[in-house]
């Protein structure tokens, strides 16, 4: 499967690297981006420079950033995961943010649905 992963945080880094090392073809992307490039040296998957580019071509992208903000610019920025996803993809959201909030975010903005 075609993952992407925004965010290497202390979650993101092993999660990421968990589905690397099962198997799963991961590009991730980092805003700062040593530690993308240290994930890449370690499991051997791919890195991007945006989330956009990241989403790409991925059929599930995580999305693992700390704030309401941090979201709104990886999800729905310019260079985000819905300026560059797939027709159909799915986002899994694993962050400390409020629900609501989030989908409120997506709503009319992802053409789907959210949970």
């Amino acid at each position: 499967m075609r993952v992407a992963f925004a965010g290497l945080g202390v979650m993101g880094y092993p999660m990421a690297g968990f589905l690397a090392g099962a198997g799963h073809d991961v590009t991730v992307f980092n805003r700062t981006a040593s530690k993308a490039s240290a994930w890449q040296k370690e499991y051997a998957g791919s890195t991007a420079a945006t989330p956009r580019e990241a989403a790409r071509s991925a059929e599930i992208v995580f999305c693992c950033v700390g704030n309401d903000d941090d979201v709104r610019q990886v999800i729905l920025g310019d260079a985000g995961v819905l300026a560059g996803a797939a027709a159909y993809f799915v986002t899994l959201a694993l962050l400390g943010v409020r629900p609501a909030d989030f989908r409120s975010g997506l709503r009319g903005k992802s053409g789907g649905p959210s949970v």
